[in-house]
């Protein structure tokens, strides 16, 4: 049972306006560097949950008072229609938190429980990286370089979802930029709005998806297109298209390795010819927590690698300065370039698993180096890239 000071605290959060606990619940979401807001509806009140360097944290839940408008008045603010709760709907609000002006796209969902809602914090063009800021090696940020400085040619970037593709692509985008070039982009949805870049929301409910899209592109006397993600033969033959008859093209295909990026495209319906001459460079990435500097541990890692080296853990209690003992993320990369894309074509196709396995190696060969060097746990790197992957049996 709650004490006196409990219960006058429950109180004075129940009688806030809904106006207020919204924009503290902003606030929070940007100090805790969250990149979205669940609001999920239970049969014992609403969960809230942050998601923080990719993984969900739950936080302090509404009094029922503040729960019971608090998803009426999110969507009163994103301009969707508040009395439509039986389908899913978008929108989008831009709010000024604390003096940091936030962009939030908002998607409902109807559960047995009502609606749930999530936020997502569009981050805004100032978090775009360089490409050297990207974690990449500097083997790695000249094979790139090489790449984008092509006329013409597919760049895909690969990895599951929350690995960072998005952010590479715009860091891409953003370092190609330049007046004499005119780029175009087609995105579901559009994540950062970028000056001087003609960027196209995809709407497949109205047939206007990635492969129409980017066919009324290419009628836009283009020098450079992102596809958000080639999904279905008809994008990727448009992709494989544009590449041969001189544009630069970037996209995102989920698979778990470059060598795998190239087998799924082959499956798409692309002859293996086509992507020998189309294919510039294929980079697969993950991202990896960062230990806090400010809280880590040290612990001795010789039983787990086998040989006697220092290094660090999270501390799980965290402290004010991350969440969890952790703070940000890292990328680790493999890379390959049209050479080793070539030889891997002609390969007999039974060490397809193979090298699927090679690549999930390489990955798995820089966790470990970040982990030596005190950036990241091992639990995060086996959470990452699973031993089991990289060492599967072929």
């Amino acid at each position: 049972m709650a004490n006196g000071s409990d219960r006058a605290l429950l109180s004075a959060i129940a009688e806030t306006p809904i106006e207020t606990y919204v924009d503290a619940l902003f606030a929070l979401a940007v100090r805790k560097r969250a990149s979205d807001i669940h609001l999920e509806p239970q049969n014992d009140g609403l969960c809230v949950r942050l998601r923080v360097d990719g993984l969900l944290h739950r936080i302090a839940s509404p009094p029922s008072a503040v729960a019971d408008k608090l998803c009426a008045r999110i969507k009163v603010m994103a301009a969707m229609n508040i009395a439509e709760r039986r389908l899913p709907q978008d929108g989008r609000i831009s709010v000024n938190s604390q003096g940091h002006m936030l962009d939030l796209r908002i998607s409902t969902l109807p559960t047995i429980w009502g609606e749930k809602l999530v936020l997502r914090l569009v981050p805004d063009s100032g978090s775009i990286l360089q490409i050297d800021q990207l974690g990449l090696c500097a083997a790695q940020v000249q094979d790139l370089f090489a790449a984008l400085c092509q006329p013409q040619g597919l760049i895909l970037v690969t990895g599951p979802t929350g690995s960072g593709k998005t952010l590479t692509l715009y860091s891409a985008l953003q370092w190609l930029n330049a007046q004499h070039r005119n780029i175009a982009t087609a995105e579901e949805p559009v994540e950062i709005p970028l000056a001087g870049i003609n960027q196209v929301a995809i709407k497949p409910r109205i047939g206007l998806n990635f492969a129409e899209t980017l066919r009324a592109l290419l009628r836009q006397d283009p020098d450079v297109l992102m596809v958000g993600e080639i999904r279905d033969a008809d994008t990727a033959a448009m992709a494989i298209r544009a590449a041969q008859t001189g544009h630069l093209i970037l996209s995102s295909v989920h698979t778990k390795s470059a060598h795998a990026t190239m087998l799924r495209l082959h499956q798409l319906g692309v002859s293996r010819r086509d992507l020998q001459e189309s294919v510039t460079l294929i980079m697969a990435q993950r991202l990896l927590r960062r230990l806090c500097p400010h809280c880590r541990q040290i612990v001795d890692a010789a039983c787990v690698l086998r040989h006697p080296h220092t290094c660090y853990a999270a501390n799980s209690e965290g402290c004010s300065q991350c969440s969890g003992g952790y703070w940000g993320r890292l990328g680790i990369f493999e890379l390959a370039h049209a050479e080793h894309l070539s030889t891997a074509l002609v390969a007999p196709a039974d060490n397809d698993v193979s090298r699927q396995v090679q690549g999930q190696s390489m990955l798995r060969e820089q966790a470990i180096e970040r982990h030596l060097a005190g950036e990241t746990s091992w639990q995060e790197v086996n959470r990452i890239v699973p031993a089991e992957l990289s060492n599967r049996p072929v």
